[in-house]
């Protein structure tokens, strides 16, 4: 594994570091976590194939409406696990901090368990439907945000991109299969099961992630955010398959403490508000924040979310017809996704860096999304007429849309924001971030509707609409995102300007190490002159 892994990453990380620690645990860590992405991706992409089903239709009173009621009932349906993901994610933070992130994802699966069970049990009552959705909703934010934060804190420097990655391509396997279960449940399946099969398909990833992580270990750097060194200690050597003397667990232990010094010397408490003054009064730790928030607005505002939740009615509009025939569509795109993910986390993810994956796929993005929407303007689809060559184009630009997603803003947001902050403040970074994501999903599950129904001609606007906001990511990240790729989580500081150990906006002098750490650094004292490894 460690050879072909250092044939096909280019970065001096993997050079350097011992070839043990690419080993399978590393691996199975991480693929166990990420099942978080797939329970993601199948809510993603069930409801919106279930929302077209006519068994569905009748059991929920959306037959026999208007465009825009029809429009307002779907979205509200879908838009429900966003509100609940929205919370979710907030919540997950002191509950990651407090209880640590293998228990955050236990509780994530178990909460999403229930809320599938709720909405299997609904039989056409849309309060139970939309409470069950809420539920799902927040154990989906809980594991949106957990799951980068855990296994960007246990990868090697050189494959955390590629790892921290997996969630995207496990959101997009999940994506992929729940498409391909809405085009089998219409095609074999009759009567309400044809919609309750892929309903209660939806608790596959939870239970798959609840079994996985159980059998995982905690992050080495929580357990030192907890003063439990040798525990941390000895989980790093068991996920690194080094011995705990081995001078590679040394220096990365050392890395460690010396962060979590560091920052108890930025400001002395560890209460939220502490942490909230560190996180917003300090100008590195605030530019951190910023950014990720900003990645996340940016990531829902290309319109991938818009196409997975209402795929089926999108190829409509460009003029593919037909239940089966749009939810086969639908599942290519599933299948463009997916395969495309792996090929950037396997070739790209830490060669080409994140910084210019998100450059060039911006305007690639935009440029398809802009056809997209001439294409419709100019030379509608006409309902019974064969899709003509530019409509065609037109479909080929959604698979090279989801194609150009997956090589930058669909797993490399979540790589940035989990590596990009301090120890102390990366679960209420990525909570923010989480958060943020899930507002601006909701936002576009509840309008892309009326948005299709109202902007211009078959919703050419709404492909317009996004085609600016992709130009304008490629401008943003060009004056305001660093390159990360191949530093280690401990040398983010130094990257975004934070060195001075004092109070935010004070000159006090910083409280001093707990003893514990100080007897550790005394111990590192006495060793050989330490160089950077991890």
């Amino acid at each position: 594994m460690s050879v072909i892994l250092r044939k096909l990453v280019h970065n001096e990380a993997i050079r350097e570091d011992p070839k043990e620690i690419y080993g399978w645990r590393v691996y199975m860590l991480a693929c166990s976590a990420c099942f978080g992405g797939m329970l993601f991706g199948m809510e993603t992409g069930i409801i919106g194939g279930v929302l077209t089903m006519d068994p569905f239709k009748g059991q929920y009173g959306l037959e026999g409406l208007g465009a825009v009621e029809e429009a307002n009932l779907s979205a509200n349906i879908v838009s429900t696990l966003q509100a609940g993901c929205f919370f979710g994610a907030l919540i997950s933070s002191p509950v990651a901090d407090k209880w640590g992130r293998k228990t955050g994802l236990i509780i994530a699966s178990l909460i999403a368990i229930v809320g599938v069970i709720m909405q299997v049990a609904a039989s056409g009552r849309l309060e139970v439907m939309y409470i069950g959705r809420l539920i799902n909703g927040l154990g989906v934010g809980f594991a949106s945000m957990i799951n980068p934060l855990y296994v960007s804190e246990n990868a090697p420097r050189a494959i955390r991109g590629g790892l921290t990655g997996l969630y995207q391509l496990f959101f997009t396997t999940g994506v992929m299969l729940a498409f391909w279960i809405n085009y089998g449940s219409v095609l074999h399946i009759h009567g309400t099961a044809q919609y309750m099969v892929p309903l209660a398909m939806q608790a596959l990833p939870a239970l798959l992630l609840l079994s996985g992580i159980l059998l995982c270990k905690e992050s080495p750097r929580w357990l030192a955010k907890q003063d439990r060194w040798e525990d941390a200690r000895a989980t790093l050597s068991c996920v690194r398959n080094l011995p705990p003397n081995h001078p590679y667990i040394e220096n990365e232990f050392q890395d460690i403490v010396n962060q979590l010094e560091h920052e108890r010397q930025l400001i002395g408490g560890s209460s939220f508000w502490d942490l909230m003054k560190e996180m917003w009064l300090i100008p590195g730790n605030r530019k951190r924040v910023l950014i990720s928030i900003f990645l996340m607005v940016c990531q829902q505002m290309t319109g991938t979310n818009a196409i997975n939740y209402y795929a089926p009615s999108i190829f409509k509009n460009l003029g593919v017809t037909g239940s089966s025939t749009d939810l086969f569509a639908t599942g290519i795109y599933g299948v463009v996704k997916t395969v495309a993910c792996a090929i950037f986390l396997i070739f790209v993810a830490d060669s080409l860096g994140r910084r210019r994956s998100l450059l060039w796929t911006s305007v690639a993005q935009a440029l398809t999304m802009l056809y997209i929407g001439l294409y419709i303007r100019i030379a509608p689809p006409v309902k019974g007429q064969p899709v003509v060559p530019a409509g065609y184009v037109a479909l080929v630009c959604i698979f090279l849309f989801a194609a150009c997603l997956q090589f930058g803003w669909g797993p490399v947001c979540w790589i940035y924001i989990a590596e990009i902050p301090t120890t102390r403040l990366r679960s209420l970074n990525v909570a923010f971030a989480a958060a943020t994501q899930w507002l601006f999903n909701f936002v576009i599950a509840r309008a892309l509707p009326n948005m299709l129904a109202t902007a211009g001609a078959n919703g050419y606007g709404t492909y317009i609409i996004f085609s600016c906001f992709c130009f304008a990511m490629g401008i943003w990240v060009w004056f305001f995102v660093p390159e990360t790729k191949g530093l280690s989580l401990e040398k983010m500081d130094e990257l975004f300007g934070v060195t001075n150990a004092t109070h935010p906006g004070t000159g006090d002098v910083p409280r001093t190490a707990s003893s514990q750490e100080a007897s550790y650094r005394k111990t590192e004292a006495t060793t050989e002159t330490r160089v950077f490894v991890g």
